[in-house]
């Protein structure tokens, strides 16, 4: 509901409750990543995906934001072993 009116930081208001009580789901702490992500709290969402990816390093899904949001940072460097590790884990390789 908070997504799709674009209520991000509405979202990630009700969805920390939800990641304090569940800490060890990913499902939650992934839509938190995103919720921080699409309002612009990039510290917040990269600590996410990081115990996300940390927990769970194949996770692609997660492997892909945090690419993406380390790259919003301008940290490209950085961003790139996550965005490549994603799109080998989707299946997605490039053309020989």
């Amino acid at each position: 509901m908070f997504f799709a009116a674009k209520e991000y930081t509405a979202a990630a208001r009700v969805l920390v409750g939800l990641v304090e009580e569940v800490p060890e789901q990913t499902g939650p702490r992934l839509l938190l990543a995103r919720a921080y992500y699409h309002s612009a709290q990039l510290l917040r969402a990269e600590a996410e995906l990081r115990v996300i990816v940390e927990r769970d390093p194949v996770e692609h899904y997660a492997r892909l934001m945090l690419g993406r949001t380390l790259e919003r940072q301008g940290r490209h460097q950085e961003a790139g072993p996550h965005l490549r590790l994603a799109a080998a884990l989707a299946g997605d390789f490039p053309e020989a």
